[in-house]
């Protein structure tokens, strides 16, 4: 919650992201349905609580490890889905966590194409692995469903991300196209560019919070050179809280990370406000007013109805549904959120 600078920050330089709130509406009180990422992730695209996806837990364990039997049921209907049956050209790049066998890919949930890692990035070979993990096999970097690399680069995975993104961007141009990108950062371990690390006042950490504002700035770029960018609703947050700025025991070494949750309590993995109340900034230059800040709770959840109904796109109604529209929300100020 602390580590951009308009939420606060003076450690990380997020000049991109900074203006992408100043274009738009930054919510302060914007809430993940869990404090860990898959069922997070699979609650955000489902726009239901994580039990209800089956997601509440994963034998027992609090996230999807890499060759678990369990994942996104195909019977699930994702925002993908929706947005795909109503004519929109949909691409996934970054991170899934929503399970990695065959079945569960995002090209199985509404996606046409697929370029990421299909878990966090600790889940591979690496130096130092905490003791409560299994053996991993290589991490895989899967094109749709097919694994083209083992054991990436990660300092070069951003820039290969974004390139992916910008050729899904330009070949959609004259369609409408929904892009779910998924960033690495800042999940540890944290492997950056050089340029970065070198400006950085807040160690890698800080290095890889440049790197997703740089990143921003090269997808507000394309998009403002596609001519797109009044009619494109841009939607920035996080999956979860980060694992602070002090020394905790989440992440197994009990070093500090560099993020920070402040001025809110507790961390990734625990369900007090620093766990699951994140960044959230949307702009829309067609419908949203710029310079907005509201404190009007809102969740993720939220996002699959309100975005089907700006889309033109059908929420299905033989399911429950945890999220609301909060559409009205976004475009005036004086409505108060459904929550």
């Amino acid at each position: 919650y602390g580590d951009l600078g308009c939420y606060g920050s003076t450690l990380n330089d997020t000049p991109t992201l900074d203006r992408l709130a100043a274009e738009g509406i930054r919510f302060d009180s914007f809430y993940m349905a869990s404090p860990v990422c898959s069922p997070s992730r699979g609650a955000m695209l489902t726009g239901c609580y994580p039990p209800r996806i089956g997601f509440g837990s994963f034998d027992g364990l609090p996230v999807l490890f890499p060759g678990h039997a369990i994942g996104l049921s195909s019977s699930e209907v994702s925002l993908a889905t929706v947005l795909s049956d109503a004519g929109y050209r949909t691409q996934m790049v970054g991170k899934w966590h929503c399970g990695d066998q065959p079945e569960f890919l995002p090209t199985n949930h509404g996606f046409d194409h697929y370029f990421g890692l299909p878990y966090s990035n600790d889940m591979g070979r690496q130096a130092d692995t905490p003791s409560f993990f299994p053996e991993m096999p290589p991490l895989p970097l899967l094109d749709d469903a097919e694994v083209v690399e083992q054991q990436p680069d990660q300092a070069s995975l951003t820039e290969r991300y974004l390139t992916e993104a910008v050729r899904f961007m330009r070949s959609a141009r004259d369609e409408p196209f929904f892009l779910y990108f998924a960033h690495m950062y800042v999940h540890t371990p944290i492997y950056v560019q050089q340029r970065f690390a070198e400006q950085s006042r807040n160690g890698a950490y800080g290095a890889a919070v440049a790197s997703i504002d740089w990143a921003t700035s090269v997808l507000m770029h394309e998009v403002e050179s596609l001519g797109l960018a009044d009619d494109t609703i841009v939607i920035f947050t996080s999956d979860n809280g980060s694992l602070g700025d002090v020394p905790v025991p989440v992440g197994g070494d009990g070093r500090p990370h560099g993020g920070s949750n402040r001025p809110l309590r507790g961390v990734k993995g625990q369900t007090w406000e620093g766990g699951q109340r994140v960044p959230a900034i949307v702009r829309w230059p067609a419908r949203i007013a710029p310079g907005r800040v509201s404190d009007e709770v809102v969740s993720s959840i939220d996002l699959f109805p309100t975005l089907a109904a700006c889309c033109g796109a059908e929420v299905p109604a033989d399911r429950a549904i945890d999220g609301c529209d909060i559409s009205t929300v976004l475009f005036d100020a004086g409505v108060a959120s459904p929550r």
